[in-house]
């Protein structure tokens, strides 16, 4: 198992660091883009009122992601929603090396293209720092859920930080792990 390298990161080291070294004119190896870490989190509002919502999101994104989902509280309070500062509202896990890239191969390769009338990823997710976000309506696309065990349904949102300096440097480097962005 210490000699395991993911599919991604091997494809990575392989084909698309050279292809990306090569179409931007790069100087030094050190500036090819790469994926640092991701980022995936759900916000369960519904979890003032019901507790156990929050415990259900935990066990699904940690099944999903193969690490330990933690529980978010909310920086300040709200009183439109009935929120409270120190409230635990969300879930979230910060998944980097080996987990990673085998997250980002069932997402790309199985979830997606399980998505109900699934067309492509906007390509509108980019934040002007080389970084993508976006979201998914439900968790049940994932093969590891088991679908007669969701309590409630909900999104995701799931952020890409890579080390582009520019959104087409970023842009370059997800179409080459062939995310399916929207012609």
């Amino acid at each position: 198992m210490a000699n395991y390298i993911p599919r991604l990161k091997k494809v990575y080291n392989d084909t698309i660091a050279k292809e990306l070294y090569k179409e931007f004119n790069y100087t030094t190896p050190m500036q090819i883009p790469a994926i640092k870490k991701i980022i995936v989190s759900m916000g369960v509002g519904e979890a003032l009122t019901n507790k156990k919502l929050l415990d259900a999101a935990v066990t699904d994104l940690t099944q999903i992601t193969g690490q330990k989902a933690v529980k978010t509280k909310a920086k300040k309070s709200i009183a439109n929603f009935k929120l409270r500062e120190g409230a635990e509202v969300g879930v979230m896990v910060t998944l980097r090396g080996s987990i990673m890239y085998e997250f980002l191969d069932r997402l790309i390769n199985v979830a997606l293209p399980r998505v109900k009338d699934f067309r492509g990823i906007k390509a509108t997710g980019f934040d002007g720092h080389g970084n993508f976000s976006f979201g998914i309506t439900e968790q049940i696309i994932f093969p590891e859920i088991d679908f007669d065990k969701i309590t409630k349904i909900a999104g995701m949102n799931i952020t890409l930080v890579t080390s582009a300096k520019t959104d087409a440097e970023a842009k370059a480097l997800l179409t080459k792990f062939n995310m399916p962005f929207r012609k």
